[in-house]
């Protein structure tokens, strides 16, 4: 039984890239309702919500990079019990 290695790690250019798109969609999200032609409550709750949707995106990125996480630990202590029995297990050994 063989499993899948684990993903190489992201680089860090891959990662200053999604910071920076993170970064100029926030702002123009930002930008859009400060120059939103409504009343000011109506740009005060749209400002609101798009916090309540980046703080729900961050949550749930990381719920599912830790259920990630777990899984791929129970995946690799597994292996490492099946490697196990495997090495100790001699199929010609007679049994007195």
């Amino acid at each position: 039984m063989t499993t899948t290695p684990p993903p190489p790690p992201t680089t860090g250019a891959f990662f200053v890239q999604a910071v920076i798109s993170f970064a100029a969609s926030l702002l123009a999200v930002a930008l859009g309702i400060a120059y939103l032609p409504a009343d000011p409550w109506v740009r005060g709750f749209l400002a609101l919500a798009v916090l309540y949707v980046v703080t729900s995106a961050f949550t749930l990125a990381k719920c599912v990079r830790d259920r990630q996480d777990s899984t791929a630990v129970v995946t690799r202590v597994d292996q490492a019990r099946l490697d196990k029995l495997l090495a100790e297990h001699d199929p010609f050994k007679v049994d007195v």
